[in-house]
């Protein structure tokens, strides 16, 4: 796979202790990333940050969160990515998700992964 030039960028802002179908939301949601044939998501765990509930999630020693906020971003093409956000639609109940316009200088894929790697 090889991408080049215009595309779009996704990014989903959740709880880590959100849930989908009994399963944290954030792996449910690169899971369905990988089903439509998207480029690539990660997942990031932050340190700190607050929602809409406006209640901060730390990871401070003195005050440790099962709920760290998480964030997800995608890229890959608009023809790939308005599917995705449909399905995000259903998923993410509360949190947020946000699309941009980007260029992609380069994305080059071999093909070589053959599995589900961690």
């Amino acid at each position: 796979m090889k991408i080049e030039g215009r595309a779009k960028a996704v990014a989903i802002y959740i709880g880590e202790s959100d849930l989908w179908k009994g399963r944290p939301l954030y792996a449910a949601i690169v899971e369905e990333a990988k089903k439509l044939g998207m480029a690539g998501a990660t997942v990031f765990r932050g340190t700190m940050g607050f929602g809409a509930n406006s209640r901060i999630h730390t990871a401070s020693i003195l005050r440790l969160s099962e709920d760290l906020p998480v964030a997800i971003h995608v890229v890959d093409i608009e023809e790939r990515v308005t599917p995705f956000l449909e399905i995000l639609d259903e998923m993410v109940s509360e949190g947020l998700v946000t699309t941009w316009d980007v260029t992609v200088e380069r994305y080059v894929h071999s093909g070589k992964a053959t599995g589900d790697e961690p």
